[in-house]
């Protein structure tokens, strides 16, 4: 008691793991489920992203794009953002300054990090994506994500064509933000708050933020999910000669299974904490059967010694 009262916190060590051993399967299953649904963001965070929340839903069914097209995230990938020759210029001359930036496949071109679907999708793409899935002019959409290198002006495709396009600082009032200021981390959680009730999620690129919206939607009942699929139709984006009504067809015909339906994950990318957040963290594997009134999935499933299998 002594040092609760000096400390006001007691970390107790070992609990979880004799609470989680030798449990049937049912009552395993049980324990996670509660386990995840008692994560909570702090209180600031959660009621500032509530409140964002229900301003975009009072405009109607929204749609939620988390945009991947800050500086860093262009000189990290090896990738351009397309937006002049001033832009791409910036990110040529700061990767050559700072190489050590770049993550992975190094050897590639850009070119070829383009049609391998490795670059984020800029603002150009996203909308010409959202178009031939059918998106009205009228449609509601919310954008997550840093500042964009370009600031405005990059977003200048997604304006034009959606106009009521809104951001954190489109629906906060004056000061409400300022608790918030140069916290990318506490903006990132508002973000994720407003995004994961959205109609609709589609992120531009990977990360994160994204896989774990993706494995919390999943979790929700397979809620309305885009995944883009890049590698396969940036070459139908380049052929500036396919006419447009055929270009959307082949969008469509490209993402009819990409829309965040069950998916049996029998692979290593199946395996993924963050895009698998529920089932993986509770050592389980689902495979997709029926699912109740709420969308949670009954029957089916088998669980394994650790979320990581060899």
């Amino acid at each position: 008691m002594q040092k609760i009262n000096r400390e006001e916190v007691l970390l107790l060590r070992g609990l979880d793991s004799r609470l989680s051993k030798d449990l049937l399967p049912d009552l395993q299953k049980l324990r996670c489920k509660v386990a995840f649904q008692a994560l909570r963001f702090a209180p600031p965070i959660l009621e500032l992203g509530k409140m964002l929340t229900q301003r975009m839903q009072s405009k109607g069914p929204y749609l939620a794009l988390h945009l991947r097209m800050e500086k860093d995230v262009w000189m990290r990938t090896g990738c351009l953002p397309g937006l002049s020759k001033e832009y791409d210029g910036i990110i040529h001359n700061e990767r050559r300054r700072r190489p050590e930036l770049l993550t992975a496949r190094s050897t590639m071109t850009y070119h070829e990090r383009k049609l391998a679907g490795l670059c984020p999708l800029n603002a150009f793409e996203v909308s010409r994506l959202l178009k031939a899935f059918g998106a009205p002019r009228s449609a509601k959409i919310y954008w997550a994500g840093g500042q964009p290198l370009g600031g405005k002006e990059a977003l200048l495709p997604l304006t034009r064509e959606f106009p009521h396009f809104y951001g954190k600082e489109d629906l906060a009032l004056p000061g409400e933000l300022e608790p918030f200021a140069n916290k990318a981390s506490f903006m990132a959680a508002i973000d994720y708050i407003v995004s994961e009730k959205s109609d609709v999620f589609m992120p531009s690129h990977g990360g994160n933020m994204g896989h774990t919206i993706q494995g919390l939607r999943a979790y929700a009942g397979h809620k309305n999910y885009i995944t883009p699929n890049k590698r396969h139709m940036l070459p139908y984006f380049l052929n500036s000669s396919l006419p447009e009504a055929e270009f959307n067809s082949i969008i469509k015909e490209l993402h009819h299974e990409s829309l965040g339906q069950p998916e049996l994950r029998t692979s290593k990318a199946g395996r993924d904490v963050t895009k698998y957040l529920f089932q993986n963290v509770c050592a389980t594997m689902y495979i997709p059967t029926r699912f109740d009134s709420e969308g949670f999935q009954h029957d089916s499933y088998i669980v394994t010694d650790s979320f990581i299998e060899n």
